[in-house]
């Protein structure tokens, strides 16, 4: 895809529940741009082939040679059906060679560069996903199973949770505290207004899982309530890691990290940490650092440590500019 007399680069797109990145990088490993748009999440972002389409147009407005594409995309071999569509709408949108892959798995890629390890990723929804690193070794992942039946410890997990504790509270099947106050007064409605709220949001998802930043809000001003449903996401977060670890490595030590906006949260870090016994290592690259990690390889780059480390050294630049 490379253009004779253009600067050609690679690019990385990791997109979730709420927001999608993508980068480009240059054959050293230089990070040269970061653009954002909204999620490409195919099931509750109906228009997400369009939000793709205007993405292209503004890398492509750029003038880089592009030598790969590598888009980590949620429900991407989950959903069959999906998993066509999107490799079929970003094969159109980036032509040559492009991989689509599910997102926990470039952020994987990312937070391990290519070693073994075991990683657990909580933003709107939750997976783990793990390996041992090597060529012949099989990924393992556990969770992930979306929000009508899984997604344990995501953030829209505490939101969904939240909620049922409030509506506990109202019909007196627990104990009334300031928590169902205190959440209320943080979405703007009374108890009669709870079920017209849930119900009149536009991306219902989305909104559910927002309620995860009141929760670890009010659990950090000291409601009990609040700080227990963190510690049941620890926990659920934990579980699923250890499973993910146990298909990939059997009995070996396990290595670990984090991605997602709810892994950021002290107290379901420790709470997890706690559970598997030993604490995280930091991710080398972020999630759309581990696409252009992919994204070279696949263009036929020499991927090296020093690499790795220009990556991360100008993509933390790149999305700070």
């Amino acid at each position: 895809m490379g253009i004779v007399g253009q600067m050609t680069c690679v690019l990385g797109v990791d997109s979730g529940g709420t927001k999608t990145v993508a980068a480009l990088a240059r054959r050293d490993g230089t990070v040269v741009r970061v653009l954002r748009c909204g999620s490409l999440d195919p099931v509750s972002v109906p228009d997400w082939p369009a939000r793709l389409q205007a993405l292209g147009s503004e890398v492509a407005s750029l003038g880089h040679g592009l030598e790969a594409a590598v888009l980590g995309l949620p429900y991407h071999t989950e959903i069959v059906a999906v998993s066509a569509e999107q490799s079929r709408v970003a094969a159109l949108v980036f032509p040559g060679k492009t991989l689509v892959d599910n997102d926990v798995r470039i952020a994987f890629d990312g937070a391990f560069a290519g070693g073994a390890g075991g990683l657990i990723l909580a933003g709107t929804g939750s997976m783990a996903w793990a390996s041992l690193g090597g060529p012949g070794d099989p990924h393992e992942r556990s969770g992930g199973w979306g929000d009508l039946f899984g997604d344990e410890g995501s953030a829209y997990w505490i939101g969904r949770e939240a909620l049922a504790d409030v509506a506990r509270e109202l019909d007196g099947r627990l104990p009334a505290s300031g928590f169902s106050a205190g959440l209320l007064a943080a979405i703007g409605v009374g108890p009669e207004g709870l079920l017209d709220w849930c119900y009149a949001q536009e991306h219902r998802r989305s909104a559910i899982a927002d309620l995860a930043r009141h929760v670890a809000g009010m659990a950090a001003a000291g409601d009990g309530r609040a700080l227990g449903i963190l510690h049941r996401a620890g926990d659920e977060l934990a579980d699923t890691l250890l499973a993910a670890w146990r298909k990939a490595a059997d009995k070996r030590p396990l290595r670990w990290s984090y991605a997602g906006g709810v892994t950021t949260n002290a107290r379901v870090l420790d709470r997890i940490a706690a559970r598997v016994g030993s604490a995280p290592q930091p991710c080398r690259l972020p999630p759309v650092g581990g696409a252009l990690l992919r994204a070279a390889r696949l263009a036929g780059w020499e991927v090296t440590e020093a690499w790795v480390e220009q990556v991360a050294l100008t993509l933390t630049k790149a999305m700070e500019a």
